[in-house]
């Protein structure tokens, strides 16, 4: 599995209902639509700064979930908004639990 987490600064925060309501609306139906796609998650942070995971079973195919990511951006007139591009961090998933303990 393959991890992307992109952290946007200097989001409008007088328009966040917004963009997280896009977000479910019309970003997280497209990225199911992408090959490797095993998650997504959108965290609001508060000072406008609002961070996402996106989970794929291949760094391409992460790698494809950005180009999406940037013209839903485009597409959805977000780009004053979201104003600044995102730190990125991308890697192989090495380690990971989802809360529930194994059966022995």
């Amino acid at each position: 599995m393959h991890a992307t987490i992109r952290r946007y600064e200097g989001v409008d925060t007088t328009r966040m209902n917004e963009v997280t309501g896009k977000v479910k609306e019309t970003l997280v139906p497209q990225l199911r639509e992408l090959p490797g796609f095993s998650g997504y998650y959108l965290i609001e942070a508060g000072n406008g700064v609002v961070s996402s995971i996106g989970l794929f079973e291949t760094s391409e195919q992460a790698d494809e979930s950005k180009n999406l990511v940037t013209k839903w951006i485009n597409d959805e007139n977000f780009t004053s908004v979201i104003p600044n591009p995102p730190k990125i961090t991308s890697g192989k998933v090495v380690a990971q639990s989802n809360g529930v303990p194994a059966l022995v």
